[in-house]
C-alpha cells in the first residue's frame, strides 16, 4: 500500500512538471519576437515553422496591434482564404500560402507593409516585426577625417603622439556606426530615428601599421571606408614645422630674386654708360713736323767805335 502510494506519488509530480514545462513553452512563444527585414520591392517568407499541415490544423495570419486577419488555412474544412482587401487593400494581390508549411509569402513589400504579423495554429504561436528599407534610401560611404586640433601626445613624458580621427555620416536611419580595428569590433553607436547624422571618434598612434576601418550598416547592406594612416596622421612637430619651413623658403626665394634683379641691372647700366662714352669720343691719328733750326742773324753797324779799358788795382 505504501508503495502503490509512493508510485502514485510520483507520477503526479511527474505530470506536474511536465504541465509546466508545455506552460513555458507557450508562454515564452507568446512573447518571442522574430526580426525579419527586407527591402522595398522584394519578398519575403514568414516561416510558420511546421513541416506538414496536419489533418486538424487551424492556421490564422494577421497583421498589426489589432489583429486585423489577412490569410486563412482550415485543414479540417480543406479551404484556404487571403484576405487582401482589408487594411485600405494594401495586401491586394501580394499575399500567398504554402499550403504544405502554412508559412506566409508577401510580395512587391512596400514600407506600409512593415509592422507585426501574428502566426497562430493548433500547434504553434509566432510573432514577426518585419522592417520594410526603402529602396532609394541608400547607404553613404563613411567619411573618415582628422581632428588636428586634437593632436596631443599620449603621455606628458612620452614623445609618442596619437592622431584624432572621426569618422561620420549624414541623413541615415535604422543603422550601426562602427570602427574595426582588422576584424575587431572597438566601437559603435547605432540610431533607430530617420534623417539623422552619427559620428564616431578614434584616436590612433600615427606611426600605427594596424588596418581600420569604418562600417555603416543596416540588417540588409552596409558601406565601409578604410582608413589611410599616413595620409590623415601627422605628428605635432612636424605640423607645426611644415608652415615655418614653407615661410622661410619663400622668403629665400624673395630675397634672391631681388639680388638676381639688383645685380642684373647695375651690370646693364655700365654696358649703357660704356656705350655712351663710346659714342662721344672721337680718335685722330696724331701728326708729327720736323722743326727747323733757325741760325741768329747779327747786324754789323756801319761805325763803330772802342772805348779805353780802365784796370784798377
Amino acid at each position: 500500500m505504501i508503495i502503490q502510494t509512493s508510485t502514485t506519488m510520483v507520477h503526479v509530480v511527474l505530470l506536474f512538471c511536465i504541465c509546466l514545462c508545455k506552460l513555458a513553452g507557450v508562454f515564452a512563444g507568446l512573447d518571442a519576437v522574430e526580426s525579419v527585414s527586407v527591402t522595398e520591392g522584394d519578398s519575403v517568407t514568414l516561416d510558420s515553422g511546421l513541416n506538414d499541415i496536419m489533418d486538424e490544423d487551424l492556421i490564422l495570419w494577421r497583421f498589426g496591434y489589432n489583429k486585423t486577419l489577412i490569410a486563412e488555412i482550415s485543414a479540417l474544412e480543406d479551404s484556404t482564404a487571403v484576405f487582401d482587401d482589408v487594411l485600405d487593400e494594401r495586401f491586394r494581390d501580394r499575399l500567398k500560402l504554402d499550403l504544405q508549411t502554412g508559412s506566409l509569402i508577401i510580395t512587391n513589400i512596400t514600407e506600409e507593409h512593415a509592422g507585426l504579423y501574428t502566426l497562430q495554429s493548433n500547434t504553434v504561436r509566432k510573432n514577426f516585426t518585419l522592417t520594410v528599407y526603402a529602396f532609394s534610401a541608400h547607404l553613404p560611404v563613411p567619411v573618415i577625417s582628422s581632428n588636428t586640433s586634437q593632436c596631443s601626445s599620449s603621455s606628458s613624458s612620452s614623445s609618442q603622439q596619437n592622431c584624432s580621427l572621426v569618422c561620420s555620416v549624414v541623413n541615415v536611419g535604422h543603422v550601426t556606426l562602427s570602427w574595426y580595428k582588422g576584424n575587431s569590433l572597438l566601437s559603435s553607436i547605432s540610431v533607430s530615428d530617420l534623417s539623422i547624422s552619427l559620428s564616431l571618434p578614434l584616436e590612433v598612434e600615427y606611426q600605427e601599421k594596424n588596418s581600420y576601418s569604418c562600417v555603416i550598416n543596416n540588417p540588409i547592406k552596409n558601406q565601409t571606408t578604410h582608413l589611410d594612416i599616413s595620409k590623415l596622421c601627422h605628428t605635432c612637430s612636424v605640423s607645426k614645422l611644415v608652415p615655418i619651413s614653407a615661410a622661410a623658403a619663400g622668403s629665400l626665394l624673395i630675397l634672391t630674386a631681388i639680388l638676381i634683379f639688383c645685380i642684373c641691372r647695375k651690370c646693364r647700366k655700365t654696358d649703357q654708360e660704356a656705350e655712351i662714352n663710346e659714342d662721344e669720343v672721337t680718335y685722330i691719328e696724331p701728326t708729327f713736323y720736323k722743326r727747323q733750326a733757325r741760325t741768329p742773324v747779327v747786324k754789323e753797324d756801319d761805325h763803330v767805335e772802342y772805348a779805353p779799358i780802365n784796370k784798377s788795382r
